[in-house]
């Protein structure tokens, strides 16, 4: 079923989804997924102003039914038993997590869930979460790179379960390939997945060649770059190869990974995109979205490393996503 396009609101705002709980999550001394990520954030939208033009949304803990859209149950319940049982990590060193990752985990969930929820409502435009643990990496049945539940792919199970929404457009610019987003959606004919990411770089995964299998064949889009690509590159990538494709799809919601971590200042990655080449890529998205479904955007936080270039991209995009002018 598709939502109705007939709807658009005139005004509405973009909502900012946070909570202090996300800070929680403690993933070790010197670990780059680290708290600071969320409060550098913050802090720059309320120097700069912008944190008071948006619309603030609440979080709380998703049902766990709404996991197992994406996720075993096995799993879930795996997730649950290391974290509160102290082991430190779930299925390997790199998902470090602590006893409250699971609640921190399953709170982010649930911010994407409530933002999806406002949008779908018509009290906002469009949102952005500031959530941690990231999620484009976690598995069905296994957690990776930081990863637990993968927040975005929960997000496009519930909008066509709860909210009876048709197709899914999930756009990943993190310098990481999503491995987990894929691998749900494969054979999906309802999502289209697209991930423009640094290549050879970790997962390994991510080859122009993956394309999607079976009903989903022609629905997963990727494209690897070498090492250095910066605005123009990624500007033309998501405007010549993206956008058609997307037009084509017609999905009725757009969600966003938005990691930041191709930043010409990041730490864990090797690409030059700056703070303004994310604004450019934010106006693509948005042009798809307002062409096929009235501007329906959530946008999820996945990585950003290097605090400043973090918050100065974020702020790029939510300005966009807001509607409002650049600053000098």
């Amino acid at each position: 079923m598709s939502v109705d396009r007939g709807s658009k609101m005139v005004g509405a705002r973009t909502g900012f989804l946070y909570d202090e709980i996300y800070l929680r999550h403690d993933t070790g001394r010197g670990h780059p997924e680290r708290p600071e990520r969320l409060t550098a954030i913050v802090a720059r939208l309320k120097r700069t102003g912008l944190f008071d033009t948006l619309t603030p949304i609440g979080a709380a803990p998703a049902e766990v039914k709404w996991l197992y859209g994406v996720h075993s149950p096995e799993y879930v319940r795996r997730v649950k038993s290391s974290c509160e049982t102290g082991v430190g990590h779930v299925d390997s060193p790199d998902v470090p997590a602590c006893a409250r990752s699971y609640e921190v985990a399953l709170v982010a969930v649930g911010g994407v869930l409530a933002a999806v929820d406002q949008v779908m409502e018509g009290k906002v435009a469009n949102a952005f979460c500031a959530v941690r643990p990231p999620g484009h990496h976690a598995l069905p049945d296994r957690a990776m790179g930081f990863c637990l539940f993968n927040n975005v792919a929960v997000a496009a199970r519930y909008l066509q379960q709860h909210h009876k929404v048709g197709k899914v457009l999930i756009v990943d610019w993190d310098v990481h390939h999503g491995n987990g987003t894929q691998d749900m959606f494969y054979d999906d004919p309802t999502v289209f997945y697209f991930s423009v990411h640094q290549s050879p770089f970790y997962p390994g995964t991510g080859a122009a060649n993956e394309t999607g299998s079976g009903q989903g064949r022609g629905l997963t889009l990727n494209v690897p770059l070498s090492a250095g690509a910066g605005d123009a590159t990624y500007k033309r990538v998501l405007h010549d190869l993206l956008k058609p494709e997307a037009l084509a799809f017609k999905p009725d919601f757009v969600l966003i990974s938005a990691g930041f971590d191709a930043h010409e200042n990041d730490l864990l990655g090797s690409m030059r995109v700056t703070s303004r080449g994310f604004a450019e890529l934010t106006r693509i998205v948005k042009s798809i979205a307002d062409e096929c479904c009235d501007g329906r955007i959530v946008s999820v936080l996945e990585g950003g490393y290097e605090l400043e270039g973090l918050a100065a991209s974020v702020e790029a995009h939510l300005r966009v996503l807001a509607g409002r002018p650049a600053r000098e």
